[in-house]
């Protein structure tokens, strides 16, 4: 039988534990992943107790309650705390999520385990490298391509019916949930778009506005680019917004069968 073994840099440590302040009946512990670039140690978790009387519901609250006046070492990206800019994302209790929309008393595990989305490099602690996932999306041209004129005096118009059919595309904040839940993106990543690009291509392919459709689906002829998706659905489940990128690249897919028969 083989045995596999972790690199021994790739090894998750047992950290430290910073209990919470002597009276507090309130107490959460999160279990949080620490890695710092500079001082060569392996990965650890840290275990921090939370009186949650004096913290505020979601677990962004508690990171930064944590940062504020537990740890200030602690590192993680946050912005707008409305789950809109994608900043805070991270898996929490199992799942992908983001930490501003993500509530404490969601949580199943008595002790919060919070760490950086999977399989993305990791800059340090809670911040993954999304250098990737970025290039990818620049990679098939995010914005409306014409050939002809613009119109002199307005801006191009689509019907309601048409505009409709973007509902539930361009909500995607490219928080990369969706992709780093995906094992396809894992083992193909650097071929394979994944759910969250892939859901914003045919946010463009199906625009009544764009003039580059065939081009678009061109672009994705690919066995790797598109075809890596098995529809399991791990990205669906996981969206923080409640959109199927599964879906999205289904009908990409029927679009790519229609045009081969034409």
């Amino acid at each position: 039988m083989a045995e596999f073994s972790l690199p021994q840099n790739s090894k998750v440590g047992k950290g430290k534990h910073f209990a919470a302040p002597a009276g507090a009946k309130n107490v959460r512990s999160f279990k949080v992943y620490r890695w710092n670039p500079d001082d060569g140690a392996n990965p650890s978790v840290d275990t921090y107790d939370v009186d949650l009387d004096a913290c505020g519901p979601m677990v962004l609250d508690a990171l930064i309650k944590i940062k504020n006046e537990i740890d200030p070492t602690l590192t993680f990206r946050r912005s707008c705390r409305e789950g809109i800019c994608g900043s805070c994302a991270m898996n929490i209790d199992g799942t992908n999520t983001l930490a501003c929309t993500k509530a404490i008393d969601e949580c199943a595990a008595k002790d919060v385990p919070i760490y950086p989305l999977p399989h993305m490099p990791v800059i340090k602690d809670l911040v993954p490298d999304l250098t990737h996932f970025y290039a990818q999306y620049a990679s098939i041209r995010p914005w409306m391509r014409t050939q002809s004129a613009a119109p002199a005096s307005r801006e191009r118009l689509q019907s309601p019916e048409d505009r409709k059919k973007l509902d539930g595309l361009y909500e995607c904040i490219l928080c990369a949930c969706c992709s780093t839940s995906c094992p396809s993106y894992w083992w193909n990543g650097d071929r394979y778009l994944g759910p969250a690009i892939l859901l914003q291509a045919y946010r463009w392919i199906i625009d009544s506005r764009d003039e580059d459709t065939g081009a678009r689906l061109d672009d994705l002829e690919d066995p790797f680019k598109l075809y890596r998706c098995h529809t399991i659905m791990n990205c669906a489940r996981t969206c923080p917004k409640g959109l199927n990128p599964a879906k999205a690249i289904a009908e990409i897919k029927k679009l790519m069968l229609a045009r081969r028969g034409a």
